[in-house]
């Protein structure tokens, strides 16, 4: 019971330190976004390329996080399945029974560790959780600027040629912009769904990952 003690204080650890690195990836792209916030409207003059060019970044910062994600997922479940089949029947007061042959199961994960979610899904999750709101600011402070600088907009002709970049023009642009939301909220509502199925698969109630 002792060893079994501090394997839980070890995976515990393991999976804090993890977290904190998916909160500092999630600073990063909230700083750069700050930062492409206070270039693009600094003055009524200023280009709004600055916001367009930080969804690299944010992109960047995600793919990282959900990396980060998998890794984390792995320590959170074993530790929330020590909880689960360990200290929660010790501590209930009565017959509490979840699963036959949990320790197992947790020794084939040390045995031969794995992810415990696919990747896309692992971005999904993080776009759920904070991205979607981080892309949308993006995208709302675009348009915003687009909008009003230098003077409010007066028609759409005027709003695509604001949005110009170099070659490009702003209906390229804009349309670009538009499938680049489109794809990310696909992607949350596809691993939402995704979560649900895996789930209903399970043969269990109770799964690590």
């Amino acid at each position: 019971m002792g060893a079994v003690a501090h394997l839980y204080r070890g995976e515990v650890y393991r999976s804090t330190i993890w977290r904190t690195r998916l909160d500092t990836t999630t600073n990063w792209a909230v700083v750069t976004l700050g930062v492409a916030l206070s270039i693009s409207f600094a003055s009524p003059d200023a280009s709004p390329l600055p916001l367009v060019l930080v969804g690299v970044l944010i992109i960047f910062f995600l793919m990282l996080e959900a990396r980060r994600y998998r890794y984390f997922n792995v320590w959170r479940a074993r530790a929330r399945w020590l909880e689960t089949h360990f200290y929660a029947p010790m501590l209930y007061d009565g017959d509490l029974h979840l699963e036959e042959n949990w320790q197992k199961v947790l020794a084939n994960d040390y045995m031969r560790p794995k992810y415990h979610v696919p990747y896309m899904v692992a971005v999904g999750r993080r776009i759920r959780r904070n991205y979607l709101w981080i892309l949308l600011i993006q995208s709302l402070a675009f348009a915003g600027k687009i909008a009003v600088h230098p003077t409010a907009v007066q028609s759409w002709d005027e709003a695509f040629r604001r949005a110009d970049v170099g070659p490009l023009p702003g209906e390229v642009i804009i349309g670009f912009g538009t499938v680049y939301m489109i794809a990310w909220v696909f992607l949350a509502f596809w691993s939402d769904r995704d979560d649900a199925r895996r789930a209903r698969a399970r043969k269990t109630e109770s799964a690590m990952g």
